[in-house]
């Protein structure tokens, strides 16, 4: 079932999704629209202490199965406790990263396998965004974008994983758009920062209809 007014962005590590979130928060202030701003793993207080196990970088040894299933966790709790609310309140939710970030990430770079994914989140498929915005950057891009935060930033976990991992997270993101192209809307990421956030904005606002 897709839900009325539940809209996600996901991308790979430093692809700008939480600036493109900001200025779509923006321009709904603006205007006047209800909605409330979330991210996965997180969101709500359960979520987020979870993913501080998640991306601590002292968890190294973690196993992709065990990162999955704390991924699955979280998005129970989550789901649960803020965005099925929301949405029931005629708001619209903007969430940064849901499902389609455990496919990509531990289905698909850790090997786990998309279909097991499925099943360990097989909850969550009853509650799936209407859409989807995949700000599309390459490996080569997103890593001089880190380095970059390396200077100016802290890096967890997932942003010191090696440049094969991110190729083969941005390879899964390309096999969800032939799975679900109903949903998930591709906008290039490797254009001006400018430029993606007006696409994004734009594909959004005609989504709701304004």
């Amino acid at each position: 079932m897709e839900m009325k007014g539940f809209i996600t962005f996901e991308g790979g590590e430093c692809s700008g999704k939480t600036t493109v979130i900001n200025a779509i928060s923006e321009e709904f202030k603006k205007r006047n629209i209800d909605f409330i701003v979330t991210r996965e793993p997180g969101g709500i207080r359960i979520a987020e202490d979870i993913r501080n196990l998640i991306l601590d970088v002292k968890n190294t040894d973690m196993t992709p199965e065990c990162e999955a299933l704390l991924y699955a966790a979280s998005r129970m709790q989550h789901l649960t406790q803020k965005v099925i609310p929301a949405i029931k309140d005629n708001k619209i939710v903007l969430c940064d990263r849901f499902l389609d970030s455990s496919l990509a990430y531990q289905g698909y770079a850790r090997g786990l396998g998309m279909e097991n994914i499925l099943n360990v989140n097989s909850f969550a498929l009853n509650y799936l965004p209407e859409l989807t915005i995949f700000i599309d950057v390459t490996p080569e891009v997103a890593l001089k974008r880190m380095s970059n935060k390396d200077r100016g930033g802290k890096c967890d976990r997932l942003d010191q994983e090696k440049i094969d991992f991110h190729e083969n997270v941005y390879k899964g993101y390309h096999e969800l758009l032939k799975m679900y192209p109903d949903r998930i809307v591709r906008v290039d990421g490797n254009k001006s920062l400018d430029e993606v956030v007006n696409d994004c904005k734009n594909i959004v606002l005609k989504y709701i209809g304004r």
